[in-house]
């Protein structure tokens, strides 16, 4: 049943409470639930019930029956993936963004929608220090938009890419048809890029190549020469280049001083994903990741990763904007808007793939306002140091090594010795459930991500992760590596098996 004002703030102050307690206790949870699949189904019925139940009964349930299905994404125990942002202002704003329930496809569907997205867009973009070129306020066709996800915005530039160039290339071969120009378009990538490059390829109908890349997992020069030319000389047409700031096995990025040139002389469209490592541009120390992109066309990083803003919230920006908007504008007598459309009022809807928007720019909004510039700076610096406090408690011990340099907040370990003994440490690390961590693999090797992905982590919570790993080490060799539980399946990812959101 629907609830007047009154019980809704019952219900309200309730669950705040209950959100604020669950922050306070967190630590005393399992980061990993002790749940089997299908666990849910023999706790809820078949059938919605006949009569509503009071928001009591709701709370109740929950806490009782989903609870327990819980994988504790802001445990300071969580060290999987990459972070998940949150924090209490953006909680509030997606309350009230809820609350409001506007869908804001054009300005005057709700001004403010619009107008507060291009302005934390450009807050956004000069906190990062992104060219000014890229921006709503810059006195060209650049703009930023806030998309649902780093995936969404790899396969919505290559739409625009692919659309772009079937036109470039029919002007110059007119006798070819546009299916067959299609037919022929290449996209590319490196082997460490994330899971989400290669969908792209697949929804947008373009074969994309997963380039080797060197030692160190960035794009070699001499590598892009060589497969663009013999692309070119089959016939092919080089189309989109994905370029990875910060990739999901071993959070390393190419050089886009590198990459820029050969894909501007190619005439082959630049996106760079920055998902996660995007956030540390806020740090001066971290700006030379940016070196070379100018030579982008498009750039992207997840505030909702390490800036600490709920998911979704994926920060895009274009060079040029037009490109983006007028392949998808579709115009209808029910969307006419008014006249006065500009840089400051962007039809949005014409951005992106769905026609409806959510109002993310207000949870953006109250996050970077409550923070700040020192306040976001202070807690990606402090994230960064927790990663290397955990790195130099591995480099101490003469039974691990450090499988790669640590960068940000991610260090890459394993046990000395033949993978099977990490494989089975981290099985046993699954087993117990007091931390998380999943594995991949670099040049062979079985390595251990350990993330720093909690906003609530500290110090003692690194030693707490330390000392697990460290103890389940001691009786793994004790036991002579032997696995604790023939079977169990290994609860990780492949290096190029990451996805993400």
């Amino acid at each position: 049943m629907d609830l007047d004002s009154k019980t809704f703030r019952e219900f309200g102050y309730a669950a705040i409470d209950y959100v604020a307690n669950y922050v306070d206790t967190i630590r005393e949870r399992s980061v990993l639930p002790d749940v089997q699949p299908g666990y849910l189904s023999e706790l809820i019925p078949d059938e919605i019930p006949e009569e509503g139940e009071p928001w009591t009964k709701l709370m109740e349930d929950f806490d009782k029956h989903i609870m327990p299905g819980i994988t504790h994404w802001q445990s300071p125990q969580f060290h999987a993936f990459f972070p998940t942002g949150t924090c209490y202002p953006s909680m509030i704003g997606e309350l009230i963004s809820a609350a409001l329930g506007i869908i804001g496809l054009h300005w005057q569907a709700s001004p403010a929608c619009t107008e507060l997205e291009v302005m934390t867009m450009n807050w956004l973009g000069k906190l990062i220090n992104l060219p000014s070129e890229f921006l709503n306020c810059s006195s060209g066709p650049g703009g930023g938009i806030i998309q649902g996800s780093a995936s969404e915005t790899t396969f919505l530039c290559l739409l625009v890419a692919k659309s772009k160039t079937i036109k470039r290339i029919k002007k110059l071969h007119p006798e070819m048809s546009e299916s067959e120009i299609a037919g022929k378009l290449v996209a590319y990538t490196s082997d460490q890029a994330n899971s989400s490059v290669e969908k792209a390829g697949i929804l947008g109908s373009i074969k994309m190549r997963l380039l080797p890349t060197g030692e160190d997992g960035k794009l070699l020069r001499e590598t892009l020469i060589q497969v663009f030319e013999n692309d070119c000389n089959q016939g092919l047409f080089p189309c989109y280049m994905v370029a990875t700031l910060g990739s999901t096995g071993i959070c390393t990025s190419d050089e886009l001083q590198v990459i820029g040139p050969l894909c501007e002389k190619y005439n082959i469209w630049l996106h760079v994903d920055a998902a996660y490592a995007g956030a540390a541009l806020v740090l001066p120390e971290c700006q030379h990741l940016l070196n070379g992109v100018e030579h982008a066309n498009s750039f992207n990083f997840n505030p909702h990763k390490w800036l600490l803003v709920n998911f979704d919230c994926s920060a895009l920006w274009l060079k040029n904007a037009n490109d983006l908007s007028e392949g998808l504008a579709i115009e209808r007598i029910y969307l006419k808007d008014n006249e006065n459309v500009n840089t400051q009022s962007p039809e949005y809807r014409n951005w992106q793939i769905p026609l409806g928007r959510r109002f993310r720019a207000l949870k953006l909004w109250f996050t970077l306002k409550s923070y700040g510039k020192k306040g976001l700076q202070a807690f990606i610096r402090h994230h960064i140091n927790l990663a290397n406090l955990f790195a130099s408690l591995v480099d101490q011990d003469s039974r691990f090594e450090l499988a790669c340099p640590t960068r940000l907040g991610l260090v890459c370990f394993r046990l000395k010795g033949d993978n099977k003994l990490t494989e089975e440490l981290h099985n046993r690390l699954m087993l117990r459930r007091n931390i998380y961590t999943i594995v991949a693999t670099v040049n062979g090797q079985l390595i251990i991500r350990f993330v720093v992905c909690s906003r609530l982590t500290t110090e003692a919570d690194i030693n707490f992760a330390w000392n697990e790993i460290r103890s389940q080490a001691d009786e793994l060799l004790a036991d002579g590596g032997k696995p604790q539980l023939n079977g169990h399946s290994l609860n990780g990812a492949n290096l190029n098996g990451n996805g993400h959101v």
